[in-house]
């Protein structure tokens, strides 16, 4: 769904410079090339100017400084080639490599975020697949709908990887909104079949970016929501210990930032990265390796 959304704009704004070079044509031989700029510079402006705006509004007290300044280049980076250039085109809701048979990686089930799909696993998923993981990324469908909803899927694609793999329990990756789907399906199903579960920018918390909102799932991401406090609640002392945080002080979508921890597990924190930066860096798929297997990573 969010796929053919992306591929329409795409397709469309790629359509509208093409008339506008061949407009631009009748006045000058430059015309096409003017058109063929504006077509290659206007998303990734656009893009940078959604994120300085973000950056400016998330980052409170703090004013400046080379860190926030590299999360927004980092940022405008990531976001650009995953909404422009990967999650557009996709025909597939879902992806598995099946990896090494030797039994000592671990099958990995990994869940993206708000507004997303399995694209912006790109990075990760060749990763642990080079590292002989069996990986599956998938697509969340509704966009907009409860996070308990999502549960049935999670528990189908982690029946998925165990029956294929013959293991008795996967990792699961979530980012932003993923790791809430991957507490909600351990509250609903147990976490019997969890081996660890890794969160990148989870808005465990809860984010001030979401009020006033008004769609299912982001009312239940709001700052100190009742649903978090239910999911918190009801987290039990198993489920914590299987958890491995991951936060970046300088995300522009989930804040306040250093607050997204679920006490008293500590946060492992990446400085100068951006929200969705923190599914391309190396530095956190080197941390992220490491906890999916201390002793092999």
């Amino acid at each position: 769904m969010l796929a053919g959304v992306l591929r329409q704009g795409a397709l469309a704004f790629g359509l509208s410079m093409a008339l506008l070079g061949l407009a631009l044509s009748f006045f000058s031989p430059w015309g096409p090339l003017w058109a063929l700029g504006l077509w290659l510079a206007i998303p990734w402006i656009g893009v940078l100017t959604w994120t300085i705006r973000l950056t400016l509004r998330s980052q409170g007290s703090q004013t400046g400084g080379l860190v926030w300044w590299l999360a927004i280049w980092g940022e405008t980076w990531a976001v650009y080639r995953v909404f422009i250039w990967s999650m557009p085109w996709t025909w597939r809701a879902s992806r598995t490599c099946q990896g090494a048979h030797d039994g000592a990686r671990l099958p990995v089930l990994q869940i993206h975020g708000y507004c997303c799909n399995h694209r912006v696993w790109d990075y990760v998923f060749a990763g642990l697949r080079a590292r002989g993981h069996t990986v599956t990324a998938i697509s969340l469908e509704p966009l907009f709908c409860s996070i308990d909803d999502y549960a049935a899927q999670v528990q189908s694609a982690v029946d998925q990887l165990c029956a294929s793999t013959g293991q008795r329990q996967v990792a699961l990756v979530g980012h932003s909104m993923g790791g809430l789907v991957i507490r909600a399906w351990m509250r609903a199903r147990g976490s019997g079949q969890a081996k660890v579960v890794i969160t990148l920018g989870t808005p465990h918390q809860g984010t001030q970016i979401t009020h006033p909102a008004r769609l299912p799932n982001a009312k239940q991401m709001v700052w100190h929501s009742d649903w978090l406090a239910q999911l918190e609640a009801q987290t039990t002392d198993t489920e914590r210990s299987l958890l491995r945080i991951a936060l970046t002080p300088q995300d522009a979508i989930v804040f306040p930032q250093t607050a997204q921890t679920l006490p008293p597990l500590a946060a492992q924190e990446f400085p100068g990265l951006g929200h969705l930066q923190l599914c391309t860096d190396a530095a956190v798929f080197n941390w992220m390796c490491q906890a999916l297997d201390p002793t092999q990573a």
